[in-house]
């Protein structure tokens, strides 16, 4: 992400300011896992897995987290974007199948 900036298009999604602060959690992501990276290649002793396992799990819940916050911010901007009850609705049913299937 660092090389070349990412163009944000406006929709009805997720606001500007929405999409940046998922896209600023997962680059700082991103960064955790190439410290990971490095970890892991100077494992030298068994104690040094230990570690790796931390940061590994630290990475984990931080896109854990990033995909809850994508979906309360896709809640949020549906339903306050759609123009009928039933939008609203559809909205929260396509929703809740994310979340079936991904979560």
């Amino acid at each position: 992400m660092a090389d070349s900036p990412l163009h944000i298009v406006d929709g009805s999604a997720l606001s500007g300011a929405q999409k940046k602060d998922l896209l600023n959690r997962l680059a700082r992501i991103e960064g955790q896992l190439r410290g990971v990276q490095k970890l892991i290649a100077l494992a030298a002793v068994p104690g040094d897995c230990d570690g790796v396992a931390q940061q590994m799990a630290a990475a984990r819940k931080a896109l854990d987290r990033s995909f809850v916050q994508l979906l309360t911010s896709s809640m949020l901007n549906q339903s306050n974007n759609a123009a009928t009850l039933e939008d609203a609705q559809a909205s929260a049913a396509r929703l809740a199948a994310m979340l079936d299937k991904f979560a």
